[in-house]
């Protein structure tokens, strides 16, 4: 049986389910098939996946290009204008030897996404990979093959920047930088007993000449520098948008749930990054400018741990030292260094891409859990201090209107009803905070979704919240394998492909409704937080 999917243009394609996972040249007849798993994306060989339920036919509609000019960034868009789907390439689409993993099944899966009638993908560019054996040395060769081939479907590319390492893609920051950080561990992120973070440098040393004599900042703008350069002939053409990566897993946030753990009962809080011997200079010094200096000794003398339940007997408990004067003079101190930290990057980025027709962007975690208490715990370890009496949002807003940045959202996917109960988690309650906050200051956003296997549910929450007011023109759907490419999947992203084109939108009704919510949870009103 034929799939037939008819484009902008005339012409009409067709694709048998066959050619849809069928390796050219393959070994041995074997069949290519795309692996995947919710932590690891991989491409791999195995049997033919056969898709019984396809569509027969989706039909997808020319879209209005994104528009580049920097002035622009900070207007709100029209949702009528259509939302432009990206789908995530593998994580390890090009391998630590810069070849192109599986290039063949990768073709593949391009060439179905141009028939779906998506608008492009989304690549991830590891530092680890292009700049691994020494400073400045950088190897884009495997990553300017991927995106030639990108080119020759007709896709566009939204690129990510990723400035950490990834266990469960096997994928490390660069040599030179872990051998600096053998001598140097204080580079990392670290907790109160100790542990280093090694998957990501430390805010604290965004200013320090710590390699080779240069800063953390001047290493990260010689690696974009050299990759705007590079990928000079694709920039504006098949490359519209960068992700600049802002911390852990590229997000901006504190490692603060490294060691959490299955098998505790509800998720914990997570533990304070803030202990490594930079971030405490900084402490200590600040302490002393106004005037308390006891207070930069340390960090909470009564933080949780990782996994505890934060809300009994710690410092999240009721009227516990997060509402006191010291509890306001730590987090404040410890959330400012997450802003600033986003200050300095989005800036590297915007003035690099300045005279480039490029959509800048930076993407912030949806740490929902414990939304439902009053202090919030897991955002305000994450660096977010948001809670019962203080918006943690409205200034991580301002920095990105500065940098008149797009601010990639994931976790649209999520519903309450789906979260267990000890988790007092709230994912559509904190998506509603932080739209609000990017929408008094002009920030477009980019949806993105947390789960690789989607539901009827799921994709419909998705298209709640795209059809919400909010300016959302762009969606990344996270990320191409087999669980993507799979019978129970497929069939329901093609529909939701389809079905954003037949939206039936009355955004003017649908953002007065999320505002009336939005602004029913904000500042000191948030009314339904009652633990």
């Amino acid at each position: 049986m034929e799939m037939s999917l008819i484009g902008s243009s005339p012409a009409k394609f067709t694709i048998t389910r066959r050619e849809l996972f069928q390796l050219s040249n393959n070994i041995n007849k074997n069949l290519m098939m795309i692996c995947s798993s919710a932590t690891k994306s991989q491409i791999g060989f195995g049997r033919i996946i056969r898709c019984t339920n396809l569509p027969l036919r989706v039909t997808a509609r020319s879209q209005p290009a994104i528009s580049t000019k920097a002035s622009d960034r900070t207007t709100i868009s029209n949702p009528k204008d259509g939302v432009k789907i990206y789908v995530g390439l593998p994580m390890n689409s090009v391998s630590d030897c810069n070849g192109i993993n599986h290039s063949r099944a990768v073709a593949a899966g391009l060439k179905a996404l141009k028939l779906l009638g998506v608008e492009g993908v989304e690549l991830p560019i590891w530092w680890g990979v292009a700049e691994k054996e020494a400073m400045g040395k950088y190897e884009w060769s495997g990553y300017l093959a991927l995106v030639e081939m990108i080119q020759k479907v007709g896709l566009k590319l939204h690129v990510s920047l990723c400035f950490h390492g990834s266990k469960e893609e096997n994928i490390s920051l660069p040599k030179w930088v872990s051998e600096i950080g053998e001598s140097r561990p204080d580079i990392f992120f670290t907790d109160h007993s100790g542990k280093h973070y090694k998957d990501c440098l430390s805010f604290g040393v965004d200013d320090l000449p710590l390699f080779d004599g240069k800063t953390a900042m001047q290493v990260y703008k010689g690696f974009v520098e050299s990759f705007k350069n590079a990928f000079s002939p694709f920039m504006g053409s098949t490359i519209t948008g960068i992700t600049i990566g802002m911390g852990p897993d590229g997000e901006l946030r504190y490692p603060s749930n490294q060691d959490h753990s299955k098998s505790s009962v509800g998720p914990g809080a997570g533990e304070f990054q803030c202990y490594d011997q930079n971030m405490m200079s900084h402490l200590k010094q600040h302490s002393k400018n106004l005037g308390n200096p006891l207070w930069g000794l340390s960090g909470p003398h009564d933080a949780p741990t990782y996994n505890q339940q934060p809300i009994l007997n710690t410092f999240f408990k009721e009227a516990g030292s997060w509402e006191t004067p010291y509890g306001d003079f730590f987090l404040s101190w410890y959330s400012t260094n997450l802003v600033s930290h986003a200050d300095r990057i989005l800036s590297l980025a915007t003035s690099i891409f300045s005279q480039s027709p490029i959509v800048i962007s930076g993407k912030l975690p949806l740490v929902h859990s414990w939304y439902k208490s009053r202090s919030h715990p897991a955002e305000v370890t994450a660096g977010f201090y948001n809670t019962i009496n203080r918006d943690g949002y409205e200034e991580i807003a301002k920095v990105f209107s500065k940098n008149s940045c797009k601010m990639i959202l994931p976790g649209m996917d999520l519903l309450d009803e789906q979260q267990p109960i000890e988790s007092f988690s709230s994912p559509e309650l904190l998506l509603a905070d932080i739209k609000a906050a990017c929408r008094n200051h002009g920030v477009e956003i980019c949806g993105q979704n947390l789960n690789i296997t989607g539901t009827s549910k799921s994709f419909k929450q998705i298209k709640k919240n795209l059809a919400g007011g909010n300016g959302i023109n762009q969606f990344l759907y996270q990320r191409m394998g087999a669980e993507f490419f799979s019978p129970k999947n497929f069939p329901l992203f093609s529909a939701f492909v389809r079905s954003l084109n037949q939206l039936e939108l009355d955004s003017d009704d649908l953002a007065v409704n999320e505002r009336e919510a939005a602004g029913f949870l904000a500042g000191k009103n948030r009314k339904l937080q009652t633990v």
